[in-house]
């Protein structure tokens, strides 16, 4: 495995102006972040050897290096999902290859249904802690010790000065941000009403289709995550009308420039 990474990450740095110290993975609506880097270079993912091409609506399907807020950074324009016939571990792949990379902080940002009755479309969630109802684990399978242990322990996988870190920075924003659990599920399709109330009953605050995998990733290889949801619309049953993805870039596109700011003001902070 470490082979594949150091062969990935060695083509990927020929493209890059220097080490990037974050990395940024931009969920569905959320792209725009790239854009906002100083000295960008943009490489599509299917440029990079061993690497999938994302299909997802609202994907660029690209890293783009530069800086922002002062740091060097490398962001996933774009992620891949498991609702996409990726494997686990080509999802995992891209965060690994980023640690190669000299990444040492990531932030993970998604479009996420709220499941907690007192959030609103347009919050946006610190994650604390998370389920995986995904079926899969992306560490599944033969394990080298070069990447990360066998028997990866999650207790602090959401870092916690990162996350005691965001508040801080939305305070002086004047930001208001939520806290919760994210539960990962699998989708393509939206989950049920009744799935939504069990979900609940768990103790999720919010349900999406990604995150989970790269932040088991990101714990097995020792990277300090900080994950972000913005609450793009009410999960299934909660406000009675169908979801919709066009509904989820729309509130995305909306919201976006306040949660580029936060990542932003965590970065300069960093």
């Amino acid at each position: 495995m470490i082979e594949s990474i150091r062969a990935s990450a060695a083509a990927l740095q020929a493209h890059l102006p220097q080490q990037p110290a974050v990395g940024i993975v931009l969920g569905s609506g959320l792209g725009e972040l790239a854009e906002q880097l100083e000295q960008p270079v943009a490489v599509p993912y299917g440029e990079v050897p061993g690497f999938a091409q994302s299909t997802a609506p609202g994907h660029a399907g690209r890293f783009v290096a530069g800086r922002l807020a002062g740091k060097p950074v490398l962001c996933m324009q774009g992620r891949l999902h498991f609702y996409e016939g990726h494997p686990m571990q080509a999802i995992a792949f891209p965060i690994r290859v980023m640690k190669e990379l000299g990444v040492r902080t990531l932030i993970l940002t998604n479009a996420a249904g709220g499941v907690n009755t007192s959030f609103s479309v347009g919050d946006l969630m610190v994650i604390e802690d998370h389920i995986n109802f995904m079926g899969q684990n992306p560490l599944t399978g033969p394990n080298d010790e070069a990447v990360g242990p066998r028997f990866c322990d999650m207790t602090f996988a959401y870092t916690p000065a990162l996350r005691q870190l965001a508040f801080q920075v939305a305070a002086r924003q004047g930001v208001t941000l939520q806290k919760g659990v994210y539960l990962g599920y699998m989708g393509p399709s939206y989950e049920t009403p009744a799935e939504i109330r069990a979900f609940r009953a768990l103790g999720a605050d919010a349900v999406g289709m990604s995150t989970v995998p790269e932040v088991i990733a990101a714990s097995h290889c020792g990277l300090d995550v900080l994950a972000v949801s913005l609450i793009t619309n009410m999960a299934a049953g909660i406000e009675k009308k169908k979801l919709s993805g066009e509904e989820v870039i729309e509130i995305a596109n909306r919201r976006a420039q306040v949660l580029q700011g936060l990542i932003s003001g965590v970065i300069a902070a960093l």
